[in-house]
């Protein structure tokens, strides 16, 4: 009986072709550093109770209420175009335009309310719904630098970037209904 010595690296990948455990533990990193730090910013930093308010809203509430709700919106487009790109739904050629610009727009509709939660209110626990919208507040910018850092590698496993993605869009998801879905049936849809 003769043994084919490829035949071990025919069923399995040579380690030149399987991306380097760095290409995962950067953005891992990256991703937890960002997180931390929000985090520690929002806890020591001493609340203003504003950062921004813009003319035509009753409230600073209501402002980062509705810039949450376009994020939203934004990311939900930011899924429908993301399944049209993997052949999960039929769409138009120009699928993968529309995910990038609609995730471009989420997220710089998302920063303005960032900074008004970490300047205006801080990292607070005072009740769960509090304590979970401040924890994912911080895990969502630390999960979206880690889904950017990936987007540049090569030689990602196929299912990695949907994994993140789909993380970042349901902490999104959650984030919205602590904070805007609340806000609304506590004070009412209101400008």
């Amino acid at each position: 009986m003769t043994v084919d010595p490829n035949a071990a690296t025919q069923s399995f990948p040579s380690p030149e072709s399987r991306p380097h455990p760095a290409r995962y533990l950067v953005p891992a990193l990256v991703a937890a550093a960002v997180a931390v730090a929000l985090g520690v910013y929002g806890k020591v930093h001493h609340p203003a109770g504003t950062a921004f308010n813009l003319a035509g809203f009753s409230s600073t509430g209501a402002v980062k209420s509705w810039l949450a709700t376009t994020a939203v919106f934004f990311a939900v487009i930011q899924l429908v175009s993301a399944l049209m790109m993997y052949g999960k739904l039929p769409g138009p050629g120009w699928a993968p335009v529309l995910h990038r610009w609609s995730g471009r727009v989420a997220f710089l509709v998302a920063v303005p309310v960032a900074v008004h939660c970490l300047y205006a209110l801080g990292y607070q626990t005072y009740e769960t719904r509090v304590l979970w919208h401040s924890f994912l507040g911080c895990f969502f910018f630390g999960a979206f630098s880690a889904k950017m850092l990936l987007l540049r590698s090569e030689r990602l496993p196929g299912w990695l970037l949907p994994v993140v993605g789909g993380l970042v869009f349901a902490v999104l998801t959650v984030i919205w209904l602590t904070s805007a879905f609340w806000f609304f049936r506590t004070f009412g849809v209101t400008t």
